[in-house]
C-alpha cells in the first residue's frame, strides 16, 4: 500500500510540482539532495556546487505550489563546508519546513527533522545529539536519543518524505478548491433529493472541507450526467443513482469518473463512454470500464500516466 502511495505521489509531483514542466524526482534521494542546497560537501575532499540554471530544487517546487518561499529560507543561501555545521543548518531548515507546513494545517507529528537528512548527516546528528545530551547542552530538546539502523533509517526517511509531500499537496493544492457552485437551475430538480455532504470543518474526521467539496462536485456531475451519458447504453442501461462518499470504492467502476469527464467533454460519450458496463459485476467488466476511461483521458491529451 505504501509503495503504491509513494509511486502515485512521485508521479504527481514529477508532472505538476514544478513551474516549467516535468521534473522527475526520486523519494527520498533527490529531495534530500536538493532541499535548498546551493553548496554542500559530498565528501571530505570534494565540494559540489549546484548549477541553479539547470537544477530544480525543493524550494522551487514549494514556491510554485505555495506562491511564496518558505519563511527564512531562500534558494540562494549556501551551506557550510564543515560537516557538523552543515548538518545543523540542514536540521534547522527541515525544522522550519515542518513548522511552516504545520502552521498551514499539515498533520506531521510523526516526522522529525532528522528523518529528512541524508544518511551521513543523520549519523553526525546522532553523534552530536549524544555528546550534547551528556553535556546537558542539548539544543534539540529531547534527552532520549532514538537511533535508527541504516536500513531502518532509509525506510523511515522514505516514509517521512512521502508524508511531507502528501501534506504539501493537502495544504497548498487542495486548499485551492472552491466551494462556490454555479448550478444550472434546470438541474436543481434532479439534485434536490440527493443527500448533501457537509463541508464544515467538523463534519468528518477523514476528509478535509476541500475533499468534501470535491465529493460534492462528483455527486453533482454524476447525477446530472448519468442519464445523458448512458441513455443509449447497450451494456446495462442507465446506471442507478448513488451517493458518492469516498475516493476509493465509489470510483472503482469508472462510471463516476467518466461522468465528470463527460460534463466537460461531451463528445467523448459517443466514442468512449457509451461502451461502458453500467452495472459491472466481474473484474473483467471493471477493467473494461477503466480501460475506456484511461483511453478517454489520452484522447483529450490528459496522458498523466494513470495505470488502469
Amino acid at each position: 500500500f505504501f509503495q503504491k502511495t509513494l509511486l502515485a505521489v512521485k508521479g504527481w509531483f514529477t508532472l505538476f510540482g514544478w513551474p516549467k514542466g516535468q521534473n522527475p524526482i526520486s523519494i527520498p534521494h533527490s529531495l534530500r539532495r536538493d532541499v535548498c542546497k546551493v553548496q554542500m560537501t559530498v565528501a571530505q575532499d570534494k565540494v559540489f556546487t549546484r548549477n541553479l540554471g539547470k537544477d530544480k530544487g525543493f524550494c522551487e517546487m514549494v514556491f510554485n505550489l505555495n506562491g511564496d518561499s518558505l519563511p527564512g529560507i531562500t534558494a540562494s543561501q549556501s551551506l557550510s563546508l564543515e560537516p557538523t555545521e552543515r548538518m545543523l543548518q540542514l536540521h534547522w531548515q527541515h525544522s522550519a519546513l515542518l513548522s511552516f507546513l504545520k502552521s498551514q494545517g499539515a498533520c506531521l507529528p510523526h516526522v522529525m527533522p532528522e528523518f529528512l537528512l541524508e544518511p551521513e548527516d543523520y549519523k553526525i546528528w546522532i553523534k552530536v545529539k549524544k555528546e550534547r545530551t551528556l553535556l546537558k547542552v542539548d539544543r534539540f530538546g529531547d534527552e532520549h536519543v532514538f537511533v535508527l539502523e541504516d536500513s531502518m533509517f532509509e525506510t523511515m526517511s522514505k516514509r517521512a518524505w512521502t508524508d511531507v509531500l502528501l501534506q504539501i499537496y493537502k495544504v497548498f493544492v487542495l486548499r485551492r478548491v472552491s466551494s462556490r457552485s454555479r448550478t444550472d437551475p434546470s438541474s436543481l430538480e434532479s439534485l434536490q433529493n440527493m443527500p448533501r455532504i457537509k463541508s464544515n470543518l467538523l463534519a468528518s474526521n477523514i476528509y478535509s472541507p476541500y475533499e468534501r467539496t470535491i465529493l460534492t462536485w462528483l455527486n453533482k456531475h454524476y447525477e446530472e450526467n448519468r442519464k445523458i451519458v448512458w441513455k443509449d447504453c447497450q451494456k446495462g442501461g442507465v446506471p442507478p443513482r448513488r451517493w458518492i462518499v469516498n475516493f476509493d470504492r465509489d470510483l472503482l467502476d469508472g462510471l463516476v469518473l467518466a461522468a465528470q469527464v463527460a460534463a466537460y467533454c461531451p463528445y467523448l460519450i459517443a466514442t468512449h463512454f457509451i461502451r461502458m458496463y453500467t452495472d459491472p459485476k466481474t473484474h473483467q467488466q471493471f477493467l473494461h470500464n477503466c480501460l475506456i476511461f484511461v483511453k478517454a483521458l489520452r484522447a483529450v491529451g490528459l496522458n498523466i500516466d494513470i495505470k488502469v
